[in-house]
């Protein structure tokens, strides 16, 4: 005879029939039970004053148990050998580095503990804990309009419009209180992915929850972490720009976002398996979004048992924030070391930085028209975004006096000659004009320096002389004033001391070649 479990049911109806006059033989007989087996309930009711109280679950729970409580056998010999491990045991199977429980059958084979491997499997679950099931507790779904868990499920290969196979992933957005979701497929899994996404999900549904669960994909968290994760820089701004908080699920850990991860297989299996997706993925967008409104939308809910979009509509449409209307700018984000030419390289483009920050490291934020520069917490610059091999340069992070230079500004040359005398401005003009002055910009830095080393008044002078034969070549004057002061030195060291302003006391015009013309008539020029 087959073994047969007396459960709640048969001990009330055995009592029940008791109590109305049947014998222990008709009752047996009428309820297909053992008519031993009756017999120790009845008699354990007698046994407890139970037999004539009315039946409830809780006499019927009462008398079963005092049937079917048996002693527990003595433990084997095998198992107290176990025993009389124990400690060791758990050491082994605990600490930073646990050994395999296959491991620990070998080492206490070698210590002459010969059991099977089962019991020592069932001994470390029972007594040791190993391996054995934390209870989970089901959390309550949150409020309407509250949260969002975003997960990406790789779908399977397709053939794009140039005839190649490409992988297709879904950006799975599925909405907590009323499991309404959306589906976003895409090649890629960068952050401009996500946000678009994102931003497709929230019009498709008409609002914006107040908060998301992410999976870890690195287009979102940049470091995983149980207690402290790290969101990507650009995904961190596209949750400013929305008004959303952001929380990670823990690594290994669906159940975190459970809601979600039951929909990737669905997704999978109802709308991309056997079906003929079209080539271009703008086309495959649209088709998931059909089915997202009419097909997964529209089903009765396995958990829920009511219709998703029936109930987001009717309950928590309201509660949403409002869907956004215009695109969002995704920033790139990088690290830009400060060179000693006060620029850093964002995106093949340079940008500069006041002097202070040569040699640090800043965070770079660029999106489509604007480059911003931070240091730790401080607003460091911000310049125009520039096309890659393009730069900008703020004349005001150079050194005091140092923009000029650096720039090639023309002009601030041509002002610092004429700070230094009249005919070396008009020198620093004749030399500077033209087309492309900036060939002859270095001679204009190098009259400037010949002021300071030699004296205004003798360039002022030679520059003068220099003017009257046409002769614009700065090295040139150089030559001579060097010529001058090797001349001066030979004099000093002879002790015959020729002052050099007596070399140019003759009026500049004794040196003309030409006739010049002068009040009162026509004078020859010097032969």
């Amino acid at each position: 005879m087959s073994f047969r479990e007396i459960t709640m049911q048969d001990v009330r109806e055995v009592l029940r029939r008791s109590q109305v006059g049947q014998s222990a033989r008709q009752i047996a007989r009428e309820t297909g039970l053992d008519r031993k087996t009756v017999g120790r309930y009845l008699a354990e009711a007698r046994a407890a004053g139970k037999h004539a109280d009315a039946v409830t679950d809780e006499i019927a729970g009462a008398v079963g148990r005092r049937v079917q409580e048996r002693p527990l056998p003595p433990p084997s010999e095998q198992w107290r050998a176990l025993g009389r491990h124990r400690a060791q045991m758990e050491a082994w199977l605990g600490g930073d580095r646990p050994l395999r429980l296959v491991r620990v059958h070998e080492l206490l084979a070698r210590e002459g503990v010969q059991v099977g491997y089962t019991t020592l499997r069932r001994f470390a679950r029972r007594e040791l804990g190993w391996h054995k099931r934390t209870p989970t507790v089901r959390l309550n779904d949150p409020p309407a309009g509250q949260e969002a868990q975003i997960d990406f499920g790789l779908m399977g290969t397709v053939t794009d419009g140039e005839g190649q196979p490409r992988r297709l992933w879904a950006l799975i957005v599925s909405l907590s209180f009323s499991r309404y979701t959306f589906v976003w497929p895409s090649f890629t899994q960068t952050v401009a992915d996500v946000c678009d996404g994102l931003d497709a999900a929230w019009r498709f549904f008409g609002g914006v929850p107040k908060h998301v669960v992410l999976d870890n994909a690195s287009s979102m968290v940049v470091r995983a972490s149980r207690t402290d994760p790290t969101l990507n820089p650009a995904f961190l701004d596209y949750t400013t720009a929305r008004s959303l908080f952001a929380d990670a699920a823990r690594v290994q850990h669906p159940q975190d976002k459970a809601r979600v991860e039951n929909q990737v297989p669905y997704v999978r299996e109802r709308w991309f398996a056997g079906e003929t997706l079209p080539t271009e993925l703008a086309e495959i967008r649209k088709h998931a979004q059909t089915w997202c409104r009419e097909v997964a939308g529209a089903r009765i809910h396995g958990t829920t048992r009511r219709v998703p979009r029936e109930v987001y509509e009717a309950e928590e449409l309201p509660h949403m924030q409002p869907a956004p209307t215009a695109p969002y700018d995704v920033p790139h984000w990088s690290h830009a070391k400060v060179h000693p030419d006060h620029h850093v390289q964002v995106l093949k483009a340079l940008y500069s930085a006041p002097t202070r920050y040569i040699g640090r490291v800043l965070h770079a934020r660029a999106d489509r028209s604007v480059v911003r520069l931070y240091l730790g917490t401080e607003l460091v610059k911000v310049h125009p975004r520039k096309a890659p091999g393009q730069r900008s340069t703020d004349p005001a992070d150079f050194p005091p006096g140092k923009a000029a230079w650096a720039l090639r500004d023309v002009d601030s040359v041509i002002h610092q000659a004429r700070e230094r005398g009249v005919q070396v401005g008009i020198f620093a003009e004749r030399l500077l004009e033209g087309p492309v002055p900036w060939i002859k910009l270095r001679q204009g830095y190098q009259l400037v320096r010949l002021c300071e080393r030699y004296g205004q008044d003798r360039v002022n002078a030679l520059c003068a002389r220099a003017l009257a034969f046409g002769v614009i070549d700065v090295p040139r004057l150089e030559g001579m004033l060097k010529d001058a002061r090797r001349t001066e030195d030979a004099a000093v060291a002879t002790g015959r001391v020729i002052p050099l302003p007596a070399r140019f006391a003759r009026d500049p015009s004794a040196f003309a070649t030409r006739p010049v013309v002068r009040d009162g008539g026509e004078d020859g020029g010097a032969p």
